[in-house]
């Protein structure tokens, strides 16, 4: 009986360790989609392929990725989904981190500006010819088109290049670049509140502790509630 009991017990334990490395496997392979959105991996002769030896990066389907094991193991640095048969590019925010994207050769409809908001250190895009830059082509400091396709180079500093108040920005408050045409706003130092307008610092104690005793109450409360319905053994 002993025996029994104690695999009974193990059998939980086991199911669990189960169910967690086939969830973990799962996560490995459904990692970085976005290298997986068109079939076969990056060729050499490609612009990404080029980018990526020189870079000593490593290809992983369409990605290459960068091979600096002091940061994530999984950083794109470059994307190749040229000539995909991709009408329409939404998200490939696993790719934020590119330094270079191709989307030539693609009957894209429409591309759209937001698809790469939070790509800041996208620095070179070839996109088709009929299709502009993300952004306009006033976000580039280079524009032009080869060979059928547009390239976009250098992606511009949306805020002024001092990194100080800006026009684009509420009053005390810093403007910083967030992808191609975007830019996103943070209270300068020792400001805070709706457009930074309220001065000091932020009352965390003052906000954080009224709403932590509530919720213990809360708890208390319903801990007390609920025990009464709950029938002796």
């Amino acid at each position: 009986m002993k025996m029994k009991a104690g695999c009974s017990q193990l059998k939980p334990v086991v199911l669990i360790l189960i169910f967690n490395s086939c969830l973990y496997a799962s996560c490995q392979r459904t990692g970085l989609q976005v290298c997986k959105l068109c079939s076969g991996p990056v060729l050499n002769g490609t612009a990404v392929g080029q980018f990526c030896s020189v870079s000593a990066g490593r290809i992983e389907g369409r990605c290459c990725l960068s091979n600096d094991n002091t940061t994530d193991p999984e950083r794109i640095i470059g994307l190749d989904l040229s000539n995909c048969s991709l009408t329409h590019v939404e998200d490939l925010h696993e790719a934020s981190t590119a330094l270079m994207i191709d989307l030539s050769f693609n009957p894209i409809v429409n591309l759209s500006d937001t698809a790469f908001q939070g790509f800041m250190e996208l620095n070179y895009m070839i996109v088709p010819g009929d299709i502009a830059c993300p952004g306009g082509n006033v976000s580039w400091s280079k524009v032009e088109v080869k060979e059928g396709n547009r390239l976009c180079e250098g992606q511009k500093n949306t805020c002024n290049q001092t990194g100080q108040l800006s026009i684009n920005c509420p009053e005390n408050s810093l403007c910083a670049p967030y992808g191609p045409g975007f830019f996103q706003c943070s209270c300068a130092d020792n400001y805070h509140g709706y457009k930074c307008l309220r001065e000091g610092e932020f009352p965390a104690l003052e906000v954080f502790a009224p709403l932590g005793a509530s919720t213990v109450m809360l708890s208390l409360l319903l801990w007390v509630t609920q025990r009464r319905k709950v029938k002796p053994l």
